[in-house]
């Protein structure tokens, strides 16, 4: 076994949370040996990590309709309004702010966002280009980078959706819209975008649907201009609350943000308080979103990856022996067109030359089966790559195949891949272990379980012993 390096990528995080982040320094450690698995079975290459398929960064995302509602917000909650005047209602990109130290912003093209695995469109073209063929190339259309001096986006990224209503009906921005909510820690969506229907808009309810079990939603009520009082903005919530569950979202925090359209002088820290504790939590969430991946990388290789490479396997097996048999077939028919004219079969039960034809028969038939197994091998090597990328999949499963194109498990009736053990699978099962650990480390820093709790339990008298003792410390 070669032991792999580990990535520039990993070496970089590792340096990152090497001082503030225990939890996911190691758990960066963990995705190497999660890519060293990888790297054994010839899923991945020396400089590839299993890492790259998320962004580390926490990520906050805002959605919004055909009011200037979300573009005012953005404006008056980072503080940038001459530097945000280019994010305007019709924008129709999908752009990432950052934080940057440089007095002036900058505006990137969408190229930067694809090719850095820091962020969460790293390589989206791809899946651009699968749903529309020639779109791949066209990335700059729907995506862009800015670069801000502002501190309320230190340390995390925030992306700036199309506004929905407003926004082209097309598979592309659907399928950035679904990438959008699925990698986001956080997502604040204004309550404009239910004004009115359209196909863009039933996407997002069913992709809020799917995902509202997670606790990353937030709807912002942009307050109407006259003054506000707890009683009427309880009935706002409520009102909205009502709205949204009748198209089956039923979850989610309700915040009512100042209309700085029409209210005097700039809104306070504190109409956007409790938007800034969403904020300052999603840091948190980021861990745990990285702990989830991690754990779902790993499971990802018994219950995706291996299946289909055994599915391929067992298809190129079938493929290969009827090939055979077809060929055995003609032989034994020519054998029988033989007998008829010249009695061959007296030469078959001979005890001198039978023997013979026999093994004339395993040179000719064995150098076949391996060159139809070499044939069926690449048709079904295009297929595992035509699946890899269906479902999304870094890992290369076409690789992994190739290995089983030995002499052994061309001529014999093996279907396990090469290197899929009990080693292997005990292997995976501890950094399973090791994940739930770090989360449970996660847990540990919000909550504590104190000793004496346990022993007053131990002195109830409905309290059994049990053979196994377990202590849990507190932190």
């Amino acid at each position: 076994m070669n032991e792999k390096t580990a990535s520039k990528y990993l070496l970089n995080l590792e340096k990152h949370f090497a001082n503030d982040n225990p939890v996911l320094l190691k758990a960066s450690k963990v995705f190497h040996e999660l890519d060293q698995v990888e790297y054994d079975l010839g899923l991945i290459e020396m400089d590839e990590t299993t890492a790259r398929k998320i962004s580390w960064w926490p990520i906050i995302s805002l959605i919004g309709g055909n009011s200037t509602a979300k573009s005012r917000f953005l404006n008056n909650y980072l503080g940038s309004e001459n530097v945000l005047s280019g994010i305007q209602a019709s924008s129709h990109k999908f752009t990432v702010l950052l934080q940057s130290n440089q007095a002036n912003p900058a505006i990137l093209p969408g190229t930067a966002l694809d090719v850095d695995p820091r962020y969460p469109f790293y390589q989206i073209s791809r899946k651009i280009e699968q749903q529309q063929n020639g779109e791949g190339n066209k990335i700059n259309s729907y995506l862009e980078l800015k670069t801000l001096n502002t501190e309320r986006l230190k340390g995390k990224l925030l992306i700036d959706a199309p506004n929905i209503n407003g926004a082209a009906n097309n598979p592309i921005i659907s399928l950035l819209l679904k990438h959008t909510i699925e990698h986001s820690d956080l997502v604040f969506i204004f309550t404009d975008t239910f004004d009115s229907t359209s196909p863009l808009v039933d996407e997002l309810i069913a992709t809020i649907t799917h995902y509202q079990d997670s606790n990353k939603f937030v709807y912002l009520i942009d307050a109407p201009a006259r003054p506000m009082n707890p009683a009427r903005n309880n009935d706002m919530v409520s009102s909205w609350q009502r709205k949204l569950s009748e198209s089956g979202l039923n979850t989610g925090q309700f915040i009512i943000v100042p209309n700085q359209e029409h209210s005097i002088g700039t809104p306070s820290r504190a109409d956007y308080a409790e938007i800034d504790q969403r904020i300052a939590n999603v840091a948190h969430d980021r861990s745990y979103r990285v702990l989830h991946s991690l754990e779902k990388s790993i499971r990802e290789i018994e219950d995706v990856i291996m299946p289909e490479v055994k599915k391929g396997i067992v298809l190129w097996k079938e493929r290969v022996n009827m090939s055979s048999l077809l060929i055995l077939g003609f032989i034994a028919t020519l054998a029988i067109f033989a007998e008829i004219q010249t009695g061959i079969l007296e030469f078959l039960v001979d005890p001198i030359i039978g023997p013979i034809l026999v093994v004339i028969l395993l040179a000719v038939m064995t150098p076949l089966h391996l060159i139809i197994s070499r044939l069926q091998a690449k048709l079904i090597a295009n297929r595992l790559n035509d699946r890899q990328k269906e479902l999304h999949l870094m890992e290369n499963l076409s690789a992994i195949f190739e290995k089983n194109l030995t002499f052994l498990h061309m001529m014999l009736p093996l279907t396990e891949p090469v290197g899929w053990n009990k080693k292997t699978k005990a292997r995976l099962s501890q950094l399973s272990d090791k994940t739930k650990e770090l989360v449970q480390s996660l847990n540990d820093n919000f909550s504590s379980y104190p000793e004496q709790s346990f022993k007053t339990q131990s002195d109830s008298p409905d309290f059994k012993e049990y053979p196994q003792s377990i202590t849990i410390q507190g932190t």
